[in-house]
């Protein structure tokens, strides 16, 4: 498998995905659900046409650029030797990836932070590399499924920890077994890290973060690594909730702001009159940010708040080539949404 403009060259096994099989070789391609939803894998064959794809949605390839000769690097299974022209990508992260490691956790601590979120602390056998902003796969004891988690934390190298924050949704495979069967002391199987949602190295840019709901545990990964390494850019974290109930994590990123001086925390309101912002996160964001040119900007959360930022983020000028963004897809049969279980990372 070759992967132009950059040159590099992978093995990959027909039984293995495309992505698959070059995250374990440490060649972190962009990705997001590895699910075939939510397109960010899309890449263009240029040579080679015996592939065949899992089952995906059309939202994220349509049948015509299937046709075109466009493909999802997550679905990918490839039968002879290709050439593959990659549509998004960073070549120093590409150059850059972590292979992806086997660990065994136990948990430590499941504490509410909110009524339908919980941060879960796990203690991984061996040291578990990752960058901050990447996530893992949690295996769902007793399913043979798993799900994805962001960690909320920058390594776990001194402590041996990971943290997670994680949205408990009614019939939620993982979120369901966390909050009525999961217990302190029981084990749970990892897989990772995936994911490209790291802070990269522009120090004249301006950085503006926007989450919502469990988006807050990536970009709280980034926020505390910037506060690790002394990374003092200007940075604005816009949180949208719906009730003052909702927040989480105040405290810490009210910490934030006095670590490092030219960072401001703005958590808005959309269902409660309060002295703070009010209304969706995206309306805060265009009536506070008029001009967002030369920024970098760092979106994550659910699907409606990720769709509705990134056209906003262009109109006020941010370069699309930089928002980076995670959208916490559902999942389930990827080829009929009528049928996507709800529950994200």
């Amino acid at each position: 498998m070759r992967f132009e403009p950059v040159g590099i060259e992978i093995e990959v096994d027909e039984e293995q995905t495309i992505l698959r099989a070059a995250a374990e070789q440490g060649v972190m391609l962009m990705h997001g659900c590895k699910e075939g939803q939510c397109a960010s894998c899309k890449s263009f064959v240029l040579d080679g046409e015996d592939i065949d794809l899992d089952r995906y949605s059309t939202f994220a390839l349509p049948e015509y650029e299937l046709d075109e000769g466009y493909t999802l690097l997550c679905r990918a299974h490839a039968f002879e030797d290709l050439t593959i022209e990659l549509l998004n990508y960073d070549e120093e992260m590409i150059r850059s990836g972590l292979p992806i490691q086997e660990r065994t956790a136990e948990v430590v601590a499941i504490t509410p932070v909110t009524h339908d979120l919980r941060h879960l602390v796990l203690r991984v056998s061996g040291e578990l590399k990752f960058f901050p902003g990447q996530y893992v796969d949690i295996s769902v004891p007793g399913t043979g499924a798993s799900r994805s988690f962001s960690m909320a934390n920058t390594s776990s190298r001194d402590s041996g920890l990971l943290e997670f924050v994680i949205k408990v949704y009614p019939g939620g495979l993982f979120s369901e077994f966390l909050d009525r069967r999961l217990r302190v002391g029981d084990r749970l199987d990892l897989t990772g890290p995936f994911g490209v949602f790291t802070l990269r190295d522009n120090p004249d840019a301006r950085l503006v973060f926007l989450g919502g709901g469990a988006g807050m545990a990536p970009i709280l990964a980034l926020l505390r690594s910037m506060a690790e390494r002394g990374i003092d850019r200007p940075a604005t974290f816009y949180y949208g909730s719906r009730t003052q109930l909702d927040l989480c994590f105040e405290d810490e990123l009210r910490a934030l702001e006095q670590t490092l001086p030219r960072f401001r925390y703005v958590p808005a309101l959309s269902e409660a009159d309060w002295d703070g912002e009010s209304g969706l996160i995206t309306d805060v964001v265009k009536r506070l940010e008029p001009d967002l040119a030369g920024a970098d900007a760092y979106v994550c959360g659910p699907p409606p708040m990720v769709e509705a930022a990134i056209p906003l983020l262009e109109q006020l000028g941010v370069a699309t080539k930089h928002i980076y963004y995670d959208k916490f897809t559902t999942t389930g049969d990827a080829g009929d949404s009528k049928v996507l279980e709800a529950e994200s990372r």
